[in-house]
Formats: C-alpha cells, sequence, structure tokens
C-alpha cells in the first residue's frame, strides 16, 4: 500500500487516528478529516517527521451538509486517493427511549448520511478506475439486538448491509471493500459519552492498535468481512449460512400455515 493516498475520516483520535499512524508507516500519503483542525495538524506533523510521508488536513464537520459537501468534492476530484477509510463516527449516551432525541439525529447523520454518501462516491469513482480500497467501520454491536443504544446499533447495522451490498456490486472491479467490526476498543468514544473504558472488564477491551493491525492485516489478506477478536471465523460463516437458509422463504404468495 506503499505510495498510495488515503483520505481518512475521524482521524484526529482513536481508531482513525491509528489507522493514519499505521498507514503512514506502510509509506502511505494521507489526507486526514475531523472537526479538530489543532489536533489533525499535530498528527500530520509527527507523521511526515516520522515517515516522510505527504499529510494534508481537512477540518470538517460532517454533520454539517457543507463540510460534507467539500470532502465529498475531495474525494471525487483528487484522482490521487486510491483508499478510504470511512472511520467518522459516534454514540450517544444512554439507551434509546431514554437518550437525547436530538444527539440521536446528529448520529444518525453522521454514521448514516455522511458515511453512505462518501461510500457512493468512491465507489463511482474507484469504479471508472478499476482500483481503489474502501474500509467502512462498522461495530459488533451490528450483530446486537440485546444490548447498548439501538439507535447506534441500528447505525451499525446498516453500514454492515450497505457494505456487504456494496461489495457484490463492486465485484469484478478491483476494488477491494472491507467492513471492520470493532468490539469494545479503548478510545475516547466513551469518555465522550461520559464513561470510562476502566470500567469495563479488561478481557474484554482490545488495545486500538492491535485493532488497526488486524484490520490492515485482514484487508491484505482479502476479508470482507473482519471481526478481530473472533478466532473462530467459522462461526461468522456458520452465522452467514444460516441467515441465507431463510432467504427462499421470506417473500412468497401465501402466508405460512401458522397464520392459516
Amino acid at each position: 500500500m506503499s505510495h498510495q493516498l488515503a483520505l481518512i475520516t475521524g482521524a484526529s483520535s482513536g481508531i482513525g487516528a491509528t489507522y493514519a499512524k499505521q498507514l503512514a508507516a506502510r509509506g502511505n500519503d494521507l489526507i486526514l478529516v475531523a472537526r479538530d483542525a489543532a489536533r489533525l495538524s499535530a498528527l500530520a506533523q509527527s507523521l511526515h517527521e516520522a515517515h516522510g510521508v505527504e499529510v494534508s488536513v481537512l477540518a470538517a464537520d460532517l454533520t454539517r451538509h457543507e463540510d460534507l459537501a467539500r470532502i465529498d468534492s475531495e474525494l471525487r476530484n483528487n484522482t490521487r486517493i486510491t483508499t478510504l477509510i470511512n472511520n467518522a463516527g459516534m454514540t450517544v449516551e444512554g439507551e434509546f427511549i431514554d437518550a437525547s432525541i436530538d444527539q440521536t439525529q446528529t448520529m444518525l447523520t453522521l454514521n448514516v448520511v455522511a458515511l453512505t454518501q462518501l461510500s457512493h462516491t468512491a465507489a463511482q469513482v474507484f469504479r471508472s478506475r478499476n482500483a481503489g480500497t474502501i474500509v467502512n467501520v462498522a461495530s459488533v454491536l451490528a450483530l446486537v439486538n440485546e444490548q447498548a443504544n439501538g439507535a447506534y446499533n441500528a447505525t451499525k447495522a446498516f453500514v454492515l448491509s450497505l457494505t456487504r451490498n456494496m461489495q457484490r456490486e463492486l465485484a469484478g472491479h478491483n476494488v477491494r471493500v472491507q467492513a471492520l467490526l470493532p468490539g469494545l476498543t479503548r478510545t475516547e468514544i466513551f469518555q465522550r459519552t461520559g464513561r470510562s473504558v476502566d470500567d469495563l472488564p479488561a478481557e474484554m477491551v482490545m488495545e486500538v492498535d492491535d485493532l488497526v493491525a488486524a484490520a490492515l492485516r485482514g484487508l491484505d489478506d482479502g476479508e470482507a468481512i473482519t471481526i478481530p477478536s473472533v478466532e473462530d471465523m467459522g462461526l461468522w460463516h456458520s452465522f452467514e449460512q444460516a441467515r441465507g437458509a431463510i432467504l427462499p422463504f421470506i417473500s412468497l404468495n401465501k402466508p405460512a400455515t401458522r397464520y392459516r
């Protein structure tokens, strides 16, 4: 991946900043996108000094239409961009019913609307070039209905479903598309919702460097779905097979006998 140009959203901290560090170490040039211009600039300078790569900064709030349009334009018109890391995202404090609906709608805008627009543009551009890489950061909560904030889980289920469909549409166009499903990861997302990662069971929390290293190795290996903590990916394949088993029966011309 050396000498490629990766655009990373949510790049000022956590998973996004760690992608920046590890991709820079591989020789990638970078475009870093996040709201905090000062943190982005400091990160850009340190990566340039450490690895000699070109790093540019685009300060943007992807929940704002004009900012999203600016990043979308960069992705569409900068012919050097070869990789999109769609990482920007947020959660809200509390469960769905008790959470602030204003914060929830902001989360939907960032996790779903912004990611969808950038995915759509990257897919069109990379397909036209017959080359490119798209990584959409979802969450293991895409697979969970029983806990956490249901709206957050739903946004990540959306990301997973969208990414799987993109993989189908882009097959044969030399565009790699990966869905990354992190579990609990030591990042600032907990502090932003008033919680502490130290209150969680240590055996459930992955270090962010380990997470991103596994994600990049999965990408290198051609994984469509990367769940870094799952040792036996046969469990995922069984999950997919079970889902596939119901598909022939979900749309038929008569109700099931239990309704007759």
